[in-house]
């Protein structure tokens, strides 16, 4: 599987990268079969053409978290763009979009709903979205300075908490592939077989877009992950499987065979998400800064010191009870203290209604009383 990798240098960085022995082809006679493929005159290098003219105006962008759906350079033949003799051994780097736009797709090319970033090499015939490129040559080669992996073996865990990893092939001699200041002519890219596909809109404009190749891991990752990317090792790989004219299908699949030399070492979960660009992305992680802390806006300041400040005041009461007891208590004497020293701070009762009856009574038969002794007299 492969579904993130790392390009950090730029396009005139890339090409420099990906120079190539320079080969040109010898005509044999009929009889003799094939035309025949011989190395330029002591093992000159090539420097392949850069092409950015198609995609819809998106450009490349170097980054330490490459994710689907992004621009990227990718390696094809000459031979797809011209005729000439001389541009049958020769190369092009090509951004495409990582990604195989299905050709049957009609509208906005980024929601045909396919997760393509990967083709299995397994069902490659029998797939109606990689068996015509294919079988038109529309071989590529993905470069890159490393992929991320995730271990998914051993013990299941959560997509968070797996650890991840930065697979790359061996440098030459102390060149470290997280090294900034390394010269592009010592970077050696590693370099992954695909198929990309030319998706059209509905304006005529075209858009290039490639999948990566994976079968099941060999020995040296599958303690790591499942699944593999096919990884081209030699110049003679890389030929037979860029070469669509010469090399025959069978040919070409046959190329495609488990990578014998890859390191690796372990990542920030930085990667995990696509959105991190940090350059402390692909450092080993005993080397990665930690990410800084978001600084925090004046209100939630605020309000977590109106928080503590509560949370020490309950903490202290909570500390010595037997003193709050005796507030408590002290409160409640003073209040009883208070309460019967002074009628003013008694709470007057309502008066029931027989009170209040039997009270108009007695002053009703209280003046009758008079009336009668003021009579008398």
């Amino acid at each position: 599987m492969c579904g993130r990798t790392c390009l950090t240098l730029d396009p005139d960085q890339v090409i420099c990268a990906c120079k190539y022995t320079k080969r040109t082809i010898k005509k044999e006679s009929e009889s003799e079969g094939k035309d025949k493929v011989q190395n330029g005159e002591g093992s000159e290098l090539d420097i392949p053409e850069w092409r950015a003219e198609f995609n819809l105006g998106r450009r490349y962008q170097a980054s330490y978290n490459i994710a689907p759906t992004d621009i990227t350079p990718v390696i094809v033949s000459a031979a797809h763009f011209s005729d000439a003799e001389n541009q049958k051994c020769a190369r092009v780097v090509m951004p495409m979009m990582w990604g195989m736009i299905p050709f049957w797709h009609k509208g906005d090319y980024r929601r045909h709903g396919l997760t393509t970033n990967n083709c299995r090499l397994e069902h490659l015939m029998d797939s109606k979205l990689y068996r015509g490129p294919f079988k038109r040559g529309q071989r590529c080669v993905v470069i890159c300075e490393g992929f991320y992996e995730w271990q998914t073996t051993g013990p299941a865990k959560k997509p968070s908490e797996r650890e991840a990893y930065l697979v790359f092939v061996p440098q030459e001699g102390d060149a470290k592939i997280y090294d900034k200041n390394r010269s592009p002519q010592d970077v050696k890219l590693l370099r992954m077989a695909g198929l990309f596909d030319v998706w059209e809109d509905e304006s005529g404009d075209k858009m290039y877009s490639y999948s990566i190749i994976t079968f099941q891991s060999s020995k040296i990752m599958s303690w790591m992950h499942y699944r593999m990317p096919a990884i081209l090792e030699t110049e003679q790989q890389m030929n037979d499987w860029l070469d669509f004219k010469r090399a025959s299908d069978a040919e070409a699949l046959a190329t495609l065979r488990p990578a014998t030399e890859l390191q690796w070492y372990r990542v920030s979960k930085l990667v995990n998400n696509s959105r991190n660009k940090s350059e402390e992305c692909n450092k080993p992680i005993e080397l990665a800064a930690k990410p800084a802390k978001p600084p925090m806006n004046k209100t939630m300041m605020a309000w977590l010191n109106v928080r503590k400040k509560r949370e020490d005041q309950i903490k202290a009461e909570q500390s010595d009870p037997s003193d709050d007891e005796e507030q408590k208590k002290d409160g409640r004497s003073k209040r009883r203290t208070s309460s019967e020293d002074s009628p003013v701070d008694r709470v007057a009762k309502r008066p029931r209604f027989r009170e209040f009856k039997k009270a108009a009574l007695q002053q009703s038969c209280g003046s009758s009383d008079g009336e009668v002794k003021s009579a008398e007299r």
